[in-house]
């Protein structure tokens, strides 16, 4: 699949090759899953054959990632927490919804710092972050260094192995497993504990 991407974006001009970075990295927030990654390992390797450069490669990339994410975290912002706190939703426990509000309350901004590391939960953190109503301000400035970071070690990468893009793949998608599978450990951690806490209040 990369050496297919490769060619057909080394075959745009530098501003269609930006615009393409750009909108692989938005995408990928509003449309998971997307090779949004590996897209923007593939413009590191283009930065080494001199088609692009970096600043511009890192900067657009970043935009495109903080864009895909404040998308649904409005969405997330324009949910009726009075209807589904409601109830009336019954396939939408109210404590579960309490819960995930009260720990994105007293973490989110940890999270959001850290969401770009966090293949496969992004879209999930962003929706979450605007449900939970934190501040636009700061979830805006720490989703951008998130993606400054993230993105400018892909890229060089990237520009490091050149033409190896399989390689950086191969890693990406290690790490990406890796990572998801600690997530749902945790995730399932609190699962179990929420439940046990509810069975322990009942009786």
């Amino acid at each position: 699949m990369f050496e297919e991407i490769l060619t057909n974006i080394s075959t745009f001009t530098p501003v269609g090759i930006y615009v393409t970075l750009f909108a692989f990295a938005l995408i990928e927030n509003v449309f998971p899953p997307s090779p949004s990654d590996l897209v923007v390992v593939i413009g590191g390797s283009l930065i080494s054959t001199g088609a692009i450069d970096f600043i511009p490669t890192l900067i657009l990339t970043s935009l495109g990632s903080v864009a895909g994410f404040m998308i649904l975290f409005y969405f997330g912002g324009t949910i009726d927490r009075r209807v589904i706190h409601s109830g009336k939703y019954k396939y939408i426990p109210i404590e579960a919804v309490e819960k995930v509000e009260g720990w994105f309350n007293k973490y989110g901004y940890y999270i959001i710092l850290i969401n770009r590391f966090l293949p496969g939960t992004r879209s999930v953190i962003s929706f979450f972050a605007g449900m939970s109503n934190l501040n636009i301000k700061k979830t805006v400035v720490l989703a951008s260094i998130s993606a400054l970071i993230w993105n400018a070690i892909i890229i060089y990468l990237g520009y490091l192995f050149g033409n190896n893009v399989a390689l950086v793949d191969e890693y990406l998608s290690t790490y990406s497993n890796i990572a998801i599978g600690l997530t749902v450990v945790v995730v399932l951690f609190f699962i179990i504990k929420f439940v046990i806490g509810k069975k322990k209040s009942k009786s």
